[in-house]
């Protein structure tokens, strides 16, 4: 019995001190976990970029989309019929205004020069026999007359067969990139037809067409003579490539048509931009940024600063309790890349254009001001 009763004593003890050990454990897993609540420090309000707005006179843009052409452009055809012989050329290169680009057999244009030429001597000599002839009274005006006409003719085959000659050797008729070649030696080119064998483009400055509907023109001038948008005499004209970027070298706007095409509704207007490097190539299709005109007192906000939802529009901005709060705007024109703001703001307000996703309403953040990239390229209008 006595054995019995120390066993249930010493097991009583070891459950005791097993459950004491628990509930310290427990007690000490709280206490870390109370820790940090307790001794940690809050976290810092999120960063956000801001542009602070301010009304002044914007120049109001419009990107209408077009095509790139080049400057100059000249199709190389054969004038002559003949088998070519040699291409002088390689393709894809730059060639100077009167390089040799094709040899077409010269066998027969050569030997009918000679003849013509051989010709045209034998009725000068005649000519002249026959002038001390008609001085001598011994033939009459007509006979003259006569004699001299074949001169004229003489004189008119070789010039055609020297230039058929001249002709079998085709050359650059300016200096551009040539493209391929449309044939290879040995092929027949000018048989009823002046062959179309390659093309050469004068890229330096190449040259955008784009168009303006005419109720845009409408709108614009009706909006000038109520005196809501001022005339902007700037022809500088950007180009937006299609990946979005701006290239680097602005243009000038230097033709507009003076009439609408009935079949488009709309007005050809064109815009020549350097093109040192060769970086811009035809046919490209680009977008055209286009000042339209100047608007007073208007404010304009970063593209990526303005949100859509199921109401509207809005923005972003920091209010005086450092609370990022929606805004409802509405936008209208363009200024480059920005949008112009129609209503919404009135100015001073510090509008976040990066860390939108921090920002949630009603959330504490700290305003820092947009470092926009200083590489952009300027604003179309600006000077």
């Amino acid at each position: 019995m006595n054995h019995l009763n120390a066993l249930s004593v010493s097991r009583t003890l070891c459950a005791s001190v097993v459950l004491s050990l628990l509930l310290a454990a427990c007690g000490g897993a709280d206490d870390q976990k109370k820790a940090p609540a307790m001794g940690g420090k809050e976290m810092p309000p999120p960063e956000v970029d801001v542009v602070t707005v301010q009304p002044g006179i914007l120049t109001l843009t419009r990107e209408l989309p077009g095509r790139l052409q080049a400057v100059r452009t000249a199709q190389i055809r054969a004038r002559v019929e003949g088998i070519v012989e040699k291409r002088l050329f390689a393709e894809g290169t730059d060639v100077k205004a009167g390089t040799s680009l094709y040899q077409i057999n010269i066998g027969n244009y050569r030997s009918s020069n000679e003849s013509a030429k051989a010709n045209l001597e034998v009725a000068r000599e005649n000519l002249a026999r026959a002038k001390q002839l008609l001085d001598a009274k011994m033939i009459s005006q007509q006979s003259y007359d006569l004699t001299a006409a074949n001169l004229k003719q003489a004189e008119a085959a070789y010039t055609k067969t020297n230039e058929d000659w001249q002709n079998t050797r085709v050359s650059a008729p300016i200096s551009g990139r040539i493209g391929r070649s449309m044939v290879t030696e040995g092929a027949l080119v000018g048989r009823g037809e002046a062959t179309l064998l390659a093309t050469i483009e004068q890229t330096d400055v190449v040259i955008a067409n784009f168009t303006q509907t005419e109720s845009d023109v409408a709108r614009l001038r009706s909006a000038v003579k109520a005196g809501k948008l001022k005339h902007t005499d700037s022809t500088k004209v950007e180009l937006v490539l299609e990946d979005g970027s701006i290239y680097a070298l602005p243009g000038k706007l230097n033709f507009t048509d003076l009439a609408v095409d009935p079949s488009t509704g709309s007005v050809l207007m064109r815009a020549e931009f350097p093109n040192p490097q060769h970086e811009l190539l035809p046919g490209m299709f680009v977008t055209v940024r286009m000042p339209e005109a100047l608007a007073d007192n208007a404010i304009s906000v970063p593209q990526r600063a303005v949100q859509a939802n199921t109401q509207g529009q809005f923005v972003m901005v920091v209010d005086a309790e450092n609370k990022a709060t929606p805004r409802p705007i509405k936008t209208g024109a363009m200024t480059g890349g920005d949008f112009v703001i129609e209503s919404g703001l009135k100015g001073g307000e510090q509008v976040i254009v990066n860390g939108l996703q921090k920002a949630k309403p009603g959330t504490v953040v700290k305003a820092v001001p947009w470092q926009a990239n200083a590489t952009a390229a300027p604003v179309a209008g600006q000077k």
